[in-house]
């Protein structure tokens, strides 16, 4: 089925497509300490949040961009619904292959939770760093290690072990990029309960609202593999945080 069918199925009850809270997310927004009229840049903006309570908090002109037609479109529709003067932009296309007229132009560049789009942590860091004024903030959020991960859950979820860094790790990649850590934000276990049972919760709200959708039965045998991976294995075992980096 479509991939991004399905993520907007399993996230329509999320605020935000990762396991962080609104309240941290909201303190997050508060340390960024932006300017009006500084430009933004979110890579895989998701729904938009992000981005748009930044605009709202301060007043902030911003590119959003993701691949997924049904957020892009959700996220606009954000926009105009509650700050329809902002001057924040919405693009539908692979993060990855977005390129600012003006390199190392924006005030702060994100990209909270996708970092497969440039094929890793480091690459990732990597791409906002070039786009990335001086002084600026860089913004990631990236799953870590809590623990070695056992050879079975790695086999079961097609993962190797360095396809992510320890917490520690993802710290020490930026810094070897020249990128000071100013802050962290961690997401605990009922973050990462939230963020999954939502998934689960949506399923079964859209299943029975799409009883004849001819995808229902490749979701539900999706989510279920996912469910039962992260109760078994990736509740004890994956981590999530959000690294602030200055440039």
């Amino acid at each position: 089925m479509d991939l991004w069918k399905f993520f907007d199925i399993t996230h329509r009850e999320h605020v935000v497509c990762n396991p962080m809270s609104v309240e941290k997310l909201n303190e997050l927004i508060g340390l960024l300490r932006l300017s009006p009229g500084d430009r933004v840049l979110e890579i895989a903006t998701g729904k938009g949040e992000f981005i748009i309570r930044l605009a709202e908090h301060y007043a902030i002109e911003g590119i959003g961009v993701d691949i997924s037609p049904y957020f892009v479109s959700g996220a606009k529709e954000k926009h105009r619904q509650r700050i329809p003067d902002a001057k924040l932009s919405f693009i539908e296309m692979n993060g990855a292959d977005y390129q600012p007229e003006e390199r190392e132009s924006f005030d702060l560049v994100a990209c909270i939770g996708a970092s497969w789009i440039y094929g890793g942590h480091r690459e990732t860091l990597k791409a906002l760093n070039a786009m990335a004024a001086a002084e600026s903030w860089v913004v990631v959020g990236e799953p870590y290690w809590q623990q070695e991960p056992t050879a079975e859950y790695l086999e079961t979820i097609g993962e190797k072990r360095s396809t992510y860094g320890t917490h520690h790790e993802n710290v020490r990649v930026g810094q070897e990029l020249d990128l000071k850590l100013v802050y962290t934000l961690v997401s605990n276990q009922d973050d990462w309960d939230r963020y999954e049972g939502l998934q689960w919760y949506s399923t079964e709200q859209w299943a029975s609202e799409h009883p004849d959708d001819p995808d229902l039965k490749d979701v539900r045998k999706r989510v279920q593999e996912n469910k039962e991976n992260y109760l078994k294995w990736g509740r004890e075992t994956f981590g999530w945080a959000i690294y602030v980096f200055q440039k």
